[in-house]
């Protein structure tokens, strides 16, 4: 029962999901009997038609949630921001659920029963949320793990995964010296285990050994580390275990036979034809929904340039496979803004950005025009953002493995856009490949729905525009 608590970051998600599903249909409830209480026709009566209305209502709050990335595993937010984004959240599935009901009159739930259900909802699960998070990140329901390695390999685990919210599916015991490495832990972290490596293991509750030496020619206890896994304590490497918890491809403790023979880089034919379908879909909903925004953005650009200057901007980027095409935006930029045909990035208050561009770039409308890239088959909804071919032809002689995001076709958003901010240098470049490999290597249907939810949170925060 004790190792049951102990689950991975995707177990307390759907527990978090789970329950919080439960509690907004219970809210839904609770708001018919105090909306009308004492009087007991009334609420009998409005039960029976109550059920689908109720899975309506706390599935749309579940995505307003989702959007505004309040079940993000690494979500670094104190409780006041945590309070705002649920509010911010609650609102939109409001909205969105009024919207529903102009569409679907049968769904009408009422607006004294839908404002009470929002009003119980956000308390209850704001309730819910501080309980939880503190059993969650109680160190008893954590895996524990001792690290087998004490070197620079090793110490990457305390630099880059320091924080409470990054390590909330686990707890670090201690830093176990290998071989001849130099030793890159302070003592007081260092383990050194005594008699059998099993034994020793199982008496202090070991639950998972991250194997992550500098050099493991020769120093591992091969024999040793497989009894361990024969009697149930997790073996994992390094780079996986990375992969798994922080979301990301340490890209400098990754060797080619790892990408090689590690599950994932799924490209079979019926893959590619669920994410093609996924994206004309989303592109043709996205389009019928924003095409005001899309005339308004057209006129705003007209009116502040004048006759004769172009409001869509061409700009030649690399695809799937190294191909280069021509992508589309809403001119955001003076028109010489490179006329020294010199590539640049943008940066923070760039000057060449016009008044109007400061502002569609802020809220992503500029961005929109590319749904035509979508649809003719050069972009994905969901993939790694298209770079231009000078950065590319630079990153690909300096970056190690630069060359395998192009296994996917670039898209409008992407799980780097989600984890990382707007990049505009050679290591910001580095950066985002470690969440881009991720993509490329993990992606599928769910996870790419989870990216487009989640952009919602970028687009309303503002996070990564330039």
């Amino acid at each position: 029962m004790y190792g049951l608590f102990r689950f991975r970051a995707l177990h307390w998600q759907l527990l978090l999901v789970s329950v919080e599903f439960v509690l907004l249909l219970a809210s839904v409830y609770a708001a018919v009997v105090l909306r009308y209480l004492g009087d007991a026709g009334a609420q009998d009566a409005f039960r029976q038609a109550l059920h689908w209305r109720g899975l309506l209502v706390a599935a749309m709050l579940i995505v307003s949630m989702t959007a505004l990335g309040l079940y993000q595993i690494h979500l670094r937010a104190g409780w006041l921001g945590r309070l705002s984004r649920q509010g911010v959240a609650f609102l939109l599935g409001g909205i969105a659920l009024t919207v529903v009901y102009y569409m679907a009159p049968p769904a009408y739930l009422g607006r004294g029963v839908l404002g009470i259900t929002l009003v119980v909802g956000y308390v209850v699960v704001a309730l819910w949320r501080a309980a939880f998070l503190e059993f969650v990140d109680a160190d008893l329901f954590k895996r524990r793990v001792v690290m087998f390695g004490a070197g620079e390999c090793a110490v990457e685990v305390s630099h880059k995964m320091r924080r409470r919210t990054d390590q909330r599916g686990f707890k670090v015991l201690g830093y176990v010296p290998v071989g001849t490495d130099p030793v890159s832990i302070s003592a007081p972290l260092l383990l050194h285990p005594d008699g059998a490596l099993y034994e020793w293991a199982a008496r202090f509750g070991v639950d998972e050994i991250v194997v992550g030496p500098d050099d493991r020619r020769g120093t591992l206890p091969v024999d040793a580390l497989l009894e361990c896994k024969q009697r149930g304590v997790a073996v994992t490497e390094l780079t996986e275990f990375f992969e798994r918890e922080a979301g990301r491809i340490k890209m400098d403790l990754t060797n080619p036979s790892w990408l090689v023979f590690s599950d994932g880089f799924n490209s079979s034919p019926v893959r590619r034809t669920i994410k093609r379908a996924f994206d004309v879909v989303v592109a043709a909903l996205v389009l019928l929904v924003a095409w005001p925004l899309m005339l308004l953005t057209a006129l705003a650009i007209r009116l502040e340039s004048g006759r004769g200057v172009p409001i869509l901007y061409h700009q030649e980027r690399v695809g799937e496979n190294g191909e280069l095409f021509s992508l589309i935006k809403f001119r955001s930029m003076c028109i010489d803004a490179e006329r020294d045909g010199v590539a640049r990035w943008a940066s923070k208050n760039d000057g060449r950005v016009t008044r109007v561009g400061h502002f569609i770039r802020n809220a992503r409308l500029d961005e929109l025009p590319q749904l035509w890239n979508v649809l003719r088959g050069d972009m994905s909804i969901i993939g790694p953002r298209p770079e231009r071919p000078q950065f590319v032809t630079d990153f690909n002689t300096r970056i190690r493995y630069y060359r395998l995001r192009h296994c996917v076709k670039p898209g409008l958003t992407g799980w780097a856009q989600l984890r990382y901010p707007y990049g505009s240098s050679l290591e910001d470049a580095e950066q985002k490949l470690n969440f881009d490999l991720f993509y490329v290597k993990n992606h599928n249907l769910v996870f790419d729905l989870a990216i487009l939810v989640q952009t919602v949170e970028v687009v309303l925060f503002g996070r990564g525009a330039r």
